[in-house]
């Protein structure tokens, strides 16, 4: 990134700010990539009480209890949303995990929903399937008036636009239908929009919970589904995948607006497309090698990227030899003849299927791949499936975890999608621009950190979750940790500030080791004048930059006085970087019945 705006970006250029992920064996996205560069696998294998589904099923020889577990399908944190317990008991587990997803999604960008003015786009795909499964749906002739609201949290086309609702914001609502590929829908979309003008940043994403949960599969000779739980990419042994379910949302931004605006880049869309096989299927529901390749090919020339930059391409990739040798001749038609030069990979190994959401899996995998420079290791694949012929192909099977390093002289990814009934889908990704050389911080000026919550246990696992980070990262700069806890945090009722001059004593401050006058809580703030301060449209200012004055304007603000945090920040070249978002207190919530 620069802090150069007049730099040139090519104008098609997306940039990736935020990032939220739910996966099996990860509740982030840092987890999440853990998994992935430790080769470990995160599906399940259930006991039958475990189970909830018909006990004929469960008997049957040909039942396999294996399952991408989602260890949060069935929690929300309602009160973070102005939600009733009764409507959050409404909603399906769907449409609650994207809302969440969305609003981390912001907060890792460094953006406060009630401090955004811009159009917010919303683009998110889900399972219809899912609505029917959780409850039957309220019949409005004899329910009355009071189904239209729950139908609205039951609903699953009111996914995004419950999300613009309940997080305060306004934009395009659009809740995509392309089955499997439908992370990759949204995306495409929100491109689309985004450099249209229509919007001036995107969430898109997806939400998939396979009811009942957890649950295994019946497996079928030739079908997609593992004759024994695990997903085998590309190995000559492999029978298919198994189900899984999770959320994955990204924060869209041109990226000469992103760089502009200082914000965090994990990496750049620079092409998309998406296509259908339509009647020239070979048989209904699998890849057609040419439309398939057609849609490779178009996302490429999109984003003006050559075939031979291109050296991660993460498959869809089901574990089943017929299907994985259709996308291998697709993905080499659109490649071209070149020397093997590009890794292959395929997540599904490590958290099965996601369905609707699994495009998203191998995109935040990309993401974070280019963001470390680094190519995790395809797991379960010990014997290559000789008919692949992949020495004839651009293609190399990324067996073990490696440094990335790319000849081209840039690092790049592409990602596959594939859906049921035809649907296609690539995704283009870039490493994000170098970042410009910023003078090193100044030493010893004192800075104002701020938290809230909605109660103090809240406030309390928010400290304990930045002081972590905050240890585990020491290139971390304390002016933009300081900018972007400031902006980019819903200011809540219970509020914890501290007055430091350095990273270390603003762990000392986030461990209570801190002396008392540096900190101050809404329990146990000193009364300041409101009054005595400058004042702004958006709030109080502080009197100056001292230690005295910033402790005033902290106390001021941890008893509820409103500040303004863009004055404080003014004239300063800080960046947004991604920190802990909030701590959600999920309770149960699960409906039987009307």
């Amino acid at each position: 990134m620069t802090d150069s705006p007049e730099q040139d970006y090519d104008p098609g250029d997306v940039a990736v700010i935020g990032m939220s992920l739910r996966a099996p064996g990860a509740r982030t996205k840092e987890q999440f990539w853990d998994n992935l560069v430790h080769g470990r696998e995160s599906v399940s294998f259930l006991a039958k009480d475990d189970i909830h589904v018909d006990e004929t099923l469960i008997h049957s020889p040909f039942y396999v209890r294996a399952c991408g577990v989602l260890d949060t399908y069935d929690k929300f944190d309602p009160s973070v949303f102005g939600i009733s317990d009764r409507m959050a008991a409404a909603m399906t587990p769907e449409n609650r995990l994207f809302l969440e997803s969305a609003w981390e999604t912001l907060e890792d960008g460094g953006y406060d929903p009630d401090r955004v003015t811009a159009e917010i786009g919303m683009y998110g795909a889900n399972n219809p399937q899912t609505a029917a499964l959780y409850s039957s749906p309220p019949d409005r002739v004899s329910v009355g008036p009071e189904a239209i609201e729950a139908s609205l949290a039951w609903s699953p086309d009111t996914m995004t636009s419950n999300a613009l609702y309940y997080m305060g914001l306004t934009g395009e609502a659009v809740t995509v239908a392309a089955v499997c590929a439908g992370f990759h829908y949204a995306v495409h979309l929100a491109c689309q929009s985004l450099l249209l003008g229509q919007t001036d940043m995107a969430v898109a994403g997806g939400a998939m919970v396979r009811l009942p949960h957890p649950r295994g599969h019946l497996w079928e000779e030739n079908r997609i589904l593992s004759k024994d739980g695990h997903c085998r990419p590309f190995d000559a042994n492999g029978t298919g995948t198994a189900l899984s379910s999770g959320v994955v949302t990204v924060l869209l931004k041109p990226l000469a607006q992103a760089v502009a605006d200082r914000d965090h880049v994990y990496a750049v869309v620079k092409g998309s497309a998406v296509n259908n096989n339509g009647v020239s299927a070979m048989a209904y529901g699998l890849a057609q090698p040419e439309r398939l390749s057609a849609c490779i090919a178009g996302a490429m020339e999109v984003g003006g990227v050559a075939p031979d930059t291109v050296s991660m391409y993460e498959a869809n990739g089901l574990g089943m030899p017929m299907t994985d040798e259709l996308e291998v001749h697709a993905a080499s038609m659109a490649f071209g003849k070149q020397s093997g030069t590009t890794s292959i990979g395929g997540v599904k190994g490590n958290v099965g299927h996601g369905g609707v959401v699994s495009g998203g899996f191998g995109a935040v995998k990309a993401a974070m791949a280019l963001y470390h420079k680094k190519l995790p290791a395809t797991i379960n694949l010990t014997e290559v499936n000789e008919d692949l012929d992949l020495p004839s192909t651009p293609f190399v099977p990324q067996l073990e975890t490696a440094d990335w390093a790319s000849e081209a002289g840039i690092r790049r990814a592409g990602i596959t999608s594939i859906g049921g009934g035809g649907y296609n889908a690539h995704l283009v990704l870039e490493e994000a621009p170098a970042a410009a050389e910023r003078a090193p911080e100044a030493g010893g000026r004192p800075r104002l950190a701020t938290l809230s919550a909605l109660d103090d246990e809240a406030l309390t696992r928010q400290r304990a979750r930045l002081k972590d980070w905050l240890e585990a990262d020491p290139g971390l700069r304390l002016d933009d940790v300081c900018f972007s806890l400031n902006l980019g945090r819903k200011v809540m009722p219970r509020r914890w500030a501290a007055v430091v001059r350095s990273r270390a004593e603003l762990i000392a401050a986030l461990s209570g080791g801190s002396p008392r006058d540096l900190t101050t809580e809404t329990a146990a703030a000193p009364r300041v004048d409101a009054g005595s301060f400058p004042r702004g449209d958006s709030g109080i200012v502080p009197s100056g930059t001292d230690i005295q004055a910033l402790s005033e304007l902290a106390a001021a603000w941890v008893t509820g006085t409103q500040v303004d945090f863009d004055a404080l920040h003014r004239g300063e070249a800080s960046h947004r970087v991604p920190l802990p978002t909030y701590p959600f207190q999920p309770r149960r919530f699960w409906r039987t019945d009307w």
